[in-house]
């Protein structure tokens, strides 16, 4: 007993003496410069999993922690400091930047560099500088970001596709997108039927990054596929030795349209009718918004929840995502749910690195008919949606136009444009699974020597349905059935050394990468139509293509002043006969770091001085054929079928082909200067640039005769641009409770088609840019001497009062008539100049940003306008009833269509407020709160009549508008 007492005693006598070796460690982690408080510092006992972060005012607390305790502080950008805990109960450490990891922040073609040494015209945009509100698409985080890019929607559908071009573009025929590379793998951005945005993959609050790279020579590692420049995409990680955290955003979005497009209500189409001497037995009694009627206030809910941890040698983050979001179209619907994992791993004693990112989607859309835009701008305002008190009227009960003497159908009429959209169902349903493994090896016997192996899976199915009933005024033969479905498939393995040292000799760094890569492509389109119940196509298209390709990279920095890079790539193209099928592509450019010069080092005014020159080769093989070289048999149309038997059979139909099919070729100069001036106070980025494409490809009408096909895709001529880029970033206030960054860019830019030839015909052009009114109508032409977006129209004679002469014209050739010769170039639809201006202001716990965005010199053909703004559309119809259209014919007073009179280009600069967002940030004990709220798209400065002036190709046809946003976000970490 005794015994058992004194043990007990004993035991007890241990507990105080644990207690008191445990304890809490507080303080504050601080930038040892600016003496700026650090929110988000990793704080964690080395080996353990206790850890924590530091709050928005940079402060924590540490609990259970013994004394020689090892209390680790790491954070991105800044040195790792380690303390050994030795009993003090506060502990205030300032962090100190390290310049070799800011460095590493630009992610160039299958390696790293850093700002000071980059010699091409290379830009990251963070995620501190993304636009903030409920974006769907990842592109719209970079509209207005970067000097030489432009980022244009397609219109105002949720998670609708945009046009991203860098300098741009070069092609005529192919695909003037850059290429995109995520976690080290090329998209493929070809879309299946039913699919808005190959991108939507990609959850936007998961991007740590977007690095662009500009010009040739830092883009020719990439090859064929880098014409259009390159944007490099890289995932959020978790971050080695980090305490578990949990992270869970809510955004709800309320969107509206801007406006509507101006025609005549109800009120003034009668008293229209009546002053054109009109039936107004035709007209109706209702007064109809037909605008109205379509377009709503849209809803959507964005639900974003991570995970993240990381360990000594091991690290995961996991997201799950959930958006749902309304169009302004009734009935217009875009929900995705989606799964983002990223694991890193070392092994070996830090020899071995692997990292795996894999990202799952499921995409459902609920189409709404676009075609009922158009409608709804032409359909009798004073029509009611539905017929009332009338058992037995067709059409489910929506008005719609019947001939008064006979009852049927008026067909050329447009149709009710509200039961176009609630008649027709169109669903479609997208799987996608993107995943990357990259393993990085660093050997043994030679540490300096690296053998990366990076294989990319991505792959993607659609299953899709579209039904009209019978019943509806756009299918008189009965119902209407469309099952589409699909699937893409992209393969990339990448095999590379890189052997990185020094020769401290002689002062020399250098970086030495070869390998070789494979990516192949396989896609299938299935199509099954009916309609009335007879199949009218059914078609199965298989296509595949590959591309294999060798390269290399020699980059030196000798005496941290002077700076050597050259790459070569050797493509491999299946997409071109044996005689073309490979192709070279070499880049090469300096840089001198003048500000590490002797008599520039201690300047207390200059920070950064560089200057830098470029120049490269690349190729563009996305041509949208695979086989253009080969003659090939491909589906006919449904209306080509053939009935055999009581059954239509669908034919085939040979296409034109050219066996000498080759790359498109781009050479591009560029030269730059990067300027830091008291301690990047200000900092300016230039650059010029002049390129050159030859063997431009283009599709061109040609004689069908054998081969019934009257488009052959061929190369065919030259084109040459050239730009200059700025780009301005100024910290305006960097003190411990109030930071203001400014940043401004601008890109002044030209391109001109030099030389189009077949069969040396010095006349030659290509009609392109269809317009509404009429058929086969084009206002576009590619022709030597001009921008591929200019428009060719008549000169319109104006009377005194400046009003417009209807069919009055200039001659101007003088041959007394007017002819196609008189259509004349005239303005261009794209701008000769861009900017963008963003700001970031922090006051303690405030956040204040804005974006503004703008061009200059482009102009709009109003197609809204000139295809319904005359007299004869709305009154000369070939029916009993009338049809709206343009207030603009009050103005024009043109009784014909006058569609290529240069009345109709409109001068199209603007300036956008386009995202403006407010948030505050309430710091607790174990948790961060973040509340923020944000208008996008919030007003238009701008000329231009119609909707919107920033259409991407110039020609304004009705498209889906873009809406005005208000999100409110809630984010709690934990």
């Amino acid at each position: 007993m005794k015994q058992l007492l004194k043990k007990c005693l004993f035991v007890f006598s241990l507990i105080p003496i644990g207690l008191l070796a445990q304890s809490s460690v507080s303080g504050t982690v601080s930038d040892q410069v600016t003496e700026i408080p650090i929110p988000g510092v990793n704080v964690i006992i080395k080996g353990t999993t206790n850890g924590t972060t530091t709050n928005f005012d940079g402060n924590y607390t540490l609990d259970n922690v013994e004394n020689d305790d090892v209390i680790v502080f790491s954070y991105v950008g800044f040195t790792t400091f380690e303390v050994k805990h030795t009993g003090n109960s506060t502990l205030n450490v300032s962090l100190e930047e390290d310049a070799a990891i800011l460095g590493e922040v630009l992610l160039i073609g299958y390696g790293a560099t850093t700002k000071q040494d980059a010699t091409g015209a290379v830009e990251k945009v963070s995620s501190e500088e993304f636009n903030s509100g409920s974006i769907v698409s990842p592109e719209q985080l970079l509209s207005g970001k970067s000097a030489g890019v432009s980022v244009t929607s397609g219109g105002g559908g949720p998670g609708g596709d945009s046009e991203i071009r860098i300098r741009g573009g070069s092609s005529l025929a192919g695909n003037n997108s850059p290429l995109i590379v995520l976690d080290g793998i090329p998209l493929d951005q070809r879309k299946l039927q039913g699919v808005r945005n190959a991108l939507n993959a990609i959850n936007p609050n998961e991007i740590e990054e977007f690095v662009i790279l500009k010009d040739a020579s830092a883009t020719a590692i990439y090859g064929s596929r880098a014409s259009n420049g390159v944007i490099i995409i890289t995932t959020k990680k978790a971050k080695k030795s980090s305490p578990f955290v949990i992270d869970y955003g809510f955004q709800f979005s309320a969107d509206q349209i801007t406006d509507k497009v101006d025609v005549f209500d109800a009120d003034g189409f009668r008293n229209l009718v009546v002053a054109n001497d009109g039936d107004v037995s035709r007209l109706g009694s209702s007064n109809t918004d037909w605008q109205d009627t379509i377009y709503r206030t849209a809803n959507g809910a964005i639900h974003d929840l991570t995970f993240s941890q990381g360990f000594e040698n091991f690290t995961y983050r996991a997201n799950i995502n959930s958006t749902h979001k309304q169009g302004v179209l009734v009935k217009d619907l875009y929900r995705r749910t989606a799964l983002n994992l990223n694991l890193t791993g070392n092994l070996l004693d830090n020899h071995l690195k692997m990292t795996l990112t894999t990202k799952g989607s499921f995409d459902d859309n609920l189409y709404a008919d676009t075609g009922a835009i158009g409608n709804a701008i032409t359909f009798d305002p004073t029509q009611s949606v539905r017929v009332n008190n009338s058992p037995g009227y067709p059409y489910e009960g929506y008005f719609e136009f019947v001939n008064g003497t006979t009852g049927d159908l008026e067909s050329l009429a447009p149709r009710n444009p509200f039961a176009q959209i609630q008649q027709n169902d169109n669903k479609a349903r997208t799987k996608r699974n993107i995943t990357n493994l990259n393993l990085d090896y660093k050997f043994h016997f030679l540490p300096e020597l690296k053998f990366i192996a990076n294989a990319g899976y991505d792959y993607s199915e659609l299953d899709g349905k579209q039904f009209i009933t019978g019943k509806s005024a756009t299918q008189e033969e009965g119902d209407y059935a469309n099952l589409y479905s699909g699937l893409n498939r992209n393969i990339n393995l990448d095999l590379i050394l890189n052997y990185k040292n020094r020769i401290e000799a002689i002062n020399t760094g250098f970086d030495l990468t070869g390998g070789h890569g494979y990516q192949e492509y396989y896609i299938l389109s299935d199509v099954l139509q009916s309609r009335g119940g007879n199949v009218v196509t059914d078609k199965t298209d298989i296509n595949r293509n590959s591309l294999e390709s060798y390269f290399g990279r020699a980059s030196f920095d000798i005496d941290d002043k002077y700076l050597i890079s050259a790459s070569y790539r050797r493509d491999g193209s299946s997409r071109f006969g044996p005689d073309n099928r490979w192709g070279s592509f070499p880049g090469a450019s300096v840089g001198w770091k003048i500000s590490n010069e002797s008599f520039l080092k201690d300047s207390k005014s200059i920070s950064n001085l560089k200057i830098r020159g470029g120049y490269g080769i690349t190729g563009n093989n996305e041509i949208n054929q695979n086989y253009g070289y080969l003659g090939v048999y491909t589906p006919g149309q449904s209306t080509a079928s053939v009935e055999l038997g009581g059954v239509f059979v669908n034919t085939l139909r040979p296409e034109e082909f050219d066996e000498n099919l080759k790359w498109e070729e781009t050479t591009q100069y560029n030269a730059g200067i990067d300027i830091g001036l008291f301690d990047d106070f200000m900092t300016i980025n230039f650059d010029g640039y002049y390129r050159e494409t030859k063997d431009l490809l283009a599709r061109i009408p040609v004689a069908a005769g054998s081969n019934l096909s009257d488009v052959l895709t061929t190369n065919i001529g030259e084109s040459r641009s050239r730009g200059l880029e700025l780009g301005i970033g100024l910290n305006l206030a960097r003190k411990e409770n109030f930071n203001w960054n400014v940043n401004l860019n601008g890109t002044l830019q030209e391109l001109e088609i030099t030389k189009l030839n077949l069969s040396g015909d010095p006349d030659f052009f290509i009609p392109q840019g269809d317009i509404s009114g009429g058929v086969g109508n084009k206002i576009q032409l590619y022709r030597p001497g001009y921008d591929p977006s200019t428009f060719f129209v008549f000169r319109q004679v104006y009377d005194t009062q400046g009003n417009p002469i209807e069919g009055a014209f200039v001659d101007v050739n003088g041959d007394n008539q007017i002819t196609e010769e008189d259509r004349q170039a005239y303005k261009k639809g794209s701008a000769d100049a861009y900017y963008g201006f963003t700001s970031t202001l922090n006051y303690k716990n405030f956040e204040f940003n804005f974006t503004l965005r703008g061009s200059v010199g482009n102009y709009v053909y109003n197609n809204a306008a000139s295809s319904t703004g005359y007299y004869a559309s709305m009154f000369d119809t070939l029916g009993d009833y009338y049809v709206n259209g343009s207030t603009d014919v009050l103005n024009s007073n043109f009784s014909e269509a006058q569609l290529f009179s240069d009345y109709y280009i409109q001068r199209a600069d603007f300036l956008k407020l386009d995202n403006a967002s407010i948030g505050y940030t309430i710091p607790m004990e174990k948790m961060i709160l973040r509340v923020t709220a944000t208008g996008t798209n919030l007003f238009t400065l701008t000329e231009y009549d119609g909707l919107d002036p920033e259409i991407f190709n110039g020609i304004d046809r009705n498209f889906y508008p873009r809406p005005r946003g208000f999100v409110l976000g809630l984010n709690f970490t934990y």
